[in-house]
């Protein structure tokens, strides 16, 4: 079976979030063992300077990086990543399951993005759009789409 991975940035405390969360990994059971590795974000006040952020994402940064299991196959969420439809995606992923990647690792980054470094590591860089989401948004977002590329690829039917 195919590991995927999720290291994100923050914890949830909303329950909805945790909610929704919690369903999506309960039905990719049947598909992917599913880990979530969250990470302690940075503190960021709104005020910080160019050379501030990039220091905050560099920390992040590495805290990201020491998660990253060898051999895995890291798929970056990034604004300036290329944007994929479900079908494209599920593609994708069944691509990397037929080329014998077995651990598939997303990342996740916290407001300010990622460091140069992380998106150095990745092997793919993805957006989802060019609008900007809250990363315990995003978490739902992208297990949806990982439930949802797996049902493409298992021909099992999913609402459209």
């Amino acid at each position: 079976m195919i590991n995927i991975n999720l290291i994100v940035l923050g914890k949830i405390k909303e329950n909805y979030f945790k909610d929704a969360i919690n369903e999506y990994k309960k039905m990719l059971k049947s598909y992917a063992d599913l880990s979530i590795f969250e990470i302690m974000d940075e503190p960021c006040p709104e005020n910080l300077s160019d050379k501030d952020m990039e220091k905050v994402k560099n920390v992040e940064g590495e805290k990201i990086l020491s998660k990253i299991k060898d051999g895995a196959y890291v798929i970056a969420l990034e604004i300036g990543g290329k944007s994929l439809d479900s079908v494209a995606f599920a593609d994708k992923i069944k691509g990397l399951m037929i080329d014998g990647h077995s651990n598939i690792t997303f990342v996740i980054g916290g407001s300010l993005g990622l460091s140069q470094e992380v998106l150095s590591r990745a092997d793919y860089k993805l957006s989802f759009s060019k609008m900007t989401f809250p990363h315990k948004l995003m978490r739902v977002i992208l297990m949806e789409q990982i439930y949802r590329a797996f049902r493409i690829i298992n021909n099992h039917p999913y609402h459209k």
